[in-house]
């Protein structure tokens, strides 16, 4: 493999063989290789790396291969070169075979047994489940069963599982009940992509390595915090399986939670997996389980109906494919959550994600407490909006601090200046999928950005009661926002009740300028 670009801080990935399940899906070639050119790219891939991939489709290995080096064209990197790939083609196997097959297993082990001995991968092996939830307890079963989960002391096995993991509290307790059958908590890894994104990582160093920061990052500072993931995007294909999860269970257990936990956690003892992942679990068990009144009055629920964005109409839910015409699938979400700690007692954590919305747009803001109005009560100044720090996660990654300055002039007036930290601007323009970190912290067996069970089964236990309620009582109204908005009115009342409001995230665009002046 030609050394690129070699990375001379961080150590190689270990020697390994990565077996994709599903690998003729559209992952592998949108997201899994490419990052692992990435990788290649950086000098952080072993040279005795291989992959196998296992799927239905009738394919050889050299078919295989022959499409993976069509779809690259399209989905590779730019830097990619012919060079690279020749060598990642060298190194892919296929098998095909149902995922209930034991003779399939079988085949997969011989081809994992003749790749270690082809490419020196040291018994090294991961799975990559890139399957639907439905398969990820047969696949393990299965695996288990052919003695492919098995470690040494000289090497290791582990398992990938995508997103989501159950669908409940209950079928999450059963999953991790029968995974844990077949392999011990450290062999399993449950993939949340969010967290490949650079500014999700940067949110604990910010936050640790910077002193200026973490003594204002309390109750005592911050009046409360809006965790935004809005997509302009509908369904598309996935209606089937949007009927099943709804906005809900798609996203809040495991993105929206993440994000919440790297924000409201205490500082760890080490950045050690457990370590951070004890802190972030803390903070899980203390939110606040809603009652049934509650959830009816700080949880709202949409779904969207026609609408437009950026000036091209869109159909209703319940117009796209494979989407029940009666449907009462919530494609929006809302929530208002309290953290029943110290640090953050009385602070209202307000949570919102949804599709067909105005904006792509995934962050945190953090809304500090307004100053004493005293100074100013004989100015124009009626109104000296908050401090807001806003952390940036997509589609621009980056900071920005908002604060007050006087505007030059003889009548004092007061303008709203942002100080923006931009990735592309400040560190170059990264050329990550999102999982290349994931895949590197697998093959070196860093756990920290993959969920522990626990985890998983602390952020069901918030969401059930939700599900409990909205299963008894059906959405009434829907659809009850319009494609290209921000959501149901209610979201708006939710925060109004407080008197507060949603951030503008429109007129306060990351990099753009804040309106002159307030007076």
């Amino acid at each position: 493999m030609p050394t690129l670009h070699p990375n001379e801080v961080q150590q190689k990935a270990s020697p390994c063989v990565m077996v994709i399940f599903g690998a003729s899906g559209d992952l592998t070639k949108r997201k899994l290789l490419p990052a692992l050119a990435n990788l290649a790219q950086e000098g952080l891939l072993s040279q005795q790396f291989a992959i196998i991939g296992f799927s239905f489709d009738q394919m050889t290995t050299e078919a295989f291969r022959d499409k993976l080096t069509a779809e690259m064209k399209e989905f590779a990197p730019s830097s990619l070169n012919d060079e690279l790939w020749k060598w990642f083609v060298e190194r892919i196997y296929y098998v095909q075979g149902d995922f209930g097959d034991s003779a399939a297993y079988q085949r997969l082990k011989d081809q994992i047994i003749a790749v270690e001995k082809n490419h020196s991968t040291q018994g090294n092996r991961f799975h990559y489940l890139a399957v639907a939830p439905k398969f990820f307890s047969p696949i393990v079963r299965k695996l288990g069963e052919a003695g492919l989960t098995q470690e040494t002391n000289l090497n290791w096995t582990r398992v990938i599982v995508e997103k989501p993991f159950g669908h409940d509290l209950e079928s999450a307790i059963q999953l991790n009940k029968e995974l844990k059958e077949i392999l011990s908590e450290k062999q399993i890894y449950r993939i949340d992509h969010y967290l490949g994104k650079e500014t999700v990582q940067n949110v604990m160093v910010f936050r640790f390595a910077n002193s200026i920061i973490e003594p204002l990052w309390n109750r005592t500072y911050i009046d409360h915090v809006q965790i935004t993931a809005a997509e302009t995007v509908g369904v598309e294909h996935r209606g089937a399986f949007y009927e099943t999860a709804g906005a809900l269970r798609d996203m809040v257990p495991n993105h929206l939670f993440q994000l919440l936990t790297l924000t409201a956690m205490e500082p760890p003892i080490s950045f050690e997996a457990d370590a951070v992942r004890d802190k972030q679990a803390e903070i899980l068990h203390a939110i606040q389980m809603p009652t049934p009144e509650e959830v009816l009055q700080n949880m709202v629920r949409g779904q969207y109906g026609e609408g437009v964005i950026d000036g091209q109409p869109f159909p209703a839910y319940r117009s796209e494919p494979n989407v029940a015409p009666n449907s009462n699938t919530e494609t929006f979400v809302a929530l208002k959550l309290k953290i029943d700690n110290w640090r953050w007692g009385d602070v209202p954590f307000y949570l919102r994600t949804g599709k067909r919305l105005a904006k792509r747009v995934t962050e945190i803001a953090i809304h500090f407490r307004r100053a004493p109005f005293m100074l100013f009560r004989k100015t124009p100044i009626k109104d000296p909006r908050t401090n807001q720090l806003v952390i940036h996660i997509q589609p621009d990654e980056g900071i920005s601090l908002r604060f007050g300055a006087k505007i030059p002039g003889s009548v004092m007036k007061l303008g709203l200046v942002n100080m923006d930290f931009d990735y592309s601007r400040d560190f170059g323009t990264s050329h990550s999928t999102g999982y290349e970190r994931l895949l590197y912290d697998c093959m070196v067996g860093d756990a920290t950005l993959f969920q522990r069970a626990d985890m998983v089964e602390a952020g069901w236990s918030v969401i059930q009661p939700l599900l409990d309620v909205w299963k008894a009582l059906p959405a009434r109204g829907f659809p009850n926002y319009p494609a290209g908005s921000w959501g149901p009115k209610e979201v708006d009342d939710l925060l109004e009740r407080d008197g507060r409001a949603w951030r503008d995230i429109e007129a306060e665009e990351f990099g753009a300028k804040i309106p002159a002046a307030v007076s």
